[in-house]
Formats: structure tokens, C-alpha cells, sequence
């Protein structure tokens, strides 16, 4: 589970953002501006990123607050699973991204494969939907829902992308170093025990 201040600090940018979206009294916009700041401050001290930085990536939320959706795409062959060596830490993740705006889940899916690993896939399963905080990842400005899609593959040649240096099938027991933030080990021990049981019921929270 996330640590406490976390929890916090998310609650107050959620109140934060929803209050100077709806409100129309210039004292109230103050005191809602005032409570994103103590946000800011909290999360920057805790995570050495800076006020600035963090300010950055709120100030770029608007409306009512809601979860981030990340796709991760679960695509096996010969019983390994494909993952891509993402640039950003060098370390091993699933395929996917954010969801994007216009796209279903599937189509996401397919979009994420073929870009980072070149890989042609047709979706057939969804395996979970899991609440970042939930699971044993870095702490993250983020409220994030993450959804694990099985994928099949249907054509294309292995390929890195812009955002990734190299594409490799895994054994459930030999897993490269993971990108923490984006896939964790019980994520891809819950993928691997969809592949053994294919009629597992899908995972959520």
C-alpha cells in the first residue's frame, strides 16, 4: 500500500483541482490555490522532485479529478512473454502506455505492441484491472487504474521504437531487471498464471 503522505497529498490535489474548476468566488480560488501548493510541497519533499516540476504536471490537470489509465499488453510465445528495454531507466517493461483519447482499450493495446516492440497483435483477453496504489510501485503523483490485456501475435518482425532499445521473450523464471513504475514481478507472475489457466477469471483492484 502507498505510504500515508502520499495518500494526503493526492486528496488535497483532487480537492484542490475540483475546487478551482468549479468555483467562481476569488477567495475560495485563493484558498483551493493555497491547498494544490501544500500538495506541491509534499510531494516534492518527499520525492526530491521539484515544486516546480510537480506544479508542471498538476497544473495540467483540469476538471474533476479522475484515475490515469495505463495499458500494459501481455503477448506469449513459445511460454515466454515479450517485454521491451524502455530508454528512460534501461530496465524491462510490459508494452503499453497511457490510454489514449479516441482509442479503446484494444485498439491502445495493438498501438502500444506495434510501436515498441513491432509486433503485429490482436487482443483476446483482459487479465485485470489494477489500482497502482494497490501494488508495490514507486510512489507517483498519479491515482493510476492499470489494465493487463493479452494479446496475441499475428504478424510483424521484432523491432525496437523511439522509446525503447531492445525486444525480448522472457521465461517465467529467468525475468530481466523490471521497470518498477510500470510493471511489477507479481504483475507478470499474475500474466504467467493467465497463460497455465487460461480460464482464470480476470483480476481487479
Amino acid at each position: 500500500m502507498e505510504p500515508k503522505w502520499l495518500e494526503w497529498a493526492k486528496q488535497l490535489q483532487s480537492i484542490a483541482q475540483a475546487g478551482l474548476t468549479y468555483s467562481k468566488d476569488v477567495y475560495d480560488l485563493e484558498r483551493f490555490e493555497l491547498i494544490r501548493n501544500i500538495s506541491v510541497e509534499m510531494l516534492s519533499l518527499h520525492t526530491n522532485v521539484s515544486e516546480t516540476l510537480i506544479k508542471d504536471l498538476f497544473a495540467n490537470e483540469t476538471g474533476y479529478a479522475t484515475p490515469k489509465v495505463d495499458i500494459r499488453c501481455v503477448v506469449f510465445k513459445d511460454n515466454k512473454i515479450l517485454m521491451v528495454k524502455e530508454n528512460t531507466d534501461g530496465a524491462w517493461a510490459l508494452p503499453g502506455g497511457w490510454g489514449d483519447i479516441g482509442l479503446t482499450p484494444s485498439e491502445v493495446a495493438v498501438k502500444e505492441v506495434k510501436e515498441e516492440s513491432g509486433f503485429d497483435v490482436k487482443t483476446t483477453k483482459l487479465i485485470g484491472v489494477l489500482d497502482k496504489k494497490c501494488h508495490p510501485h514507486p510512489p507517483s503523483p498519479y491515482h493510476v487504474y492499470k489494465m493487463f490485456i493479452q494479446c496475441e501475435i499475428i504478424g510483424g518482425q521484432p523491432q525496437k521504437g523511439i522509446e525503447t532499445s531492445a525486444v525480448e521473450f522472457f521465461a517465467e523464471n529467468e525475468l530481466p531487471q523490471l521497470s518498477i513504475d510500470r510493471n511489477t514481478e507479481s504483475q507478470i507472475k499474475l500474466a504467467f498464471n493467465h497463460l497455465h489457466n487460461p480460464q482464470e477469471p480476470a483480476y481487479f483492484d
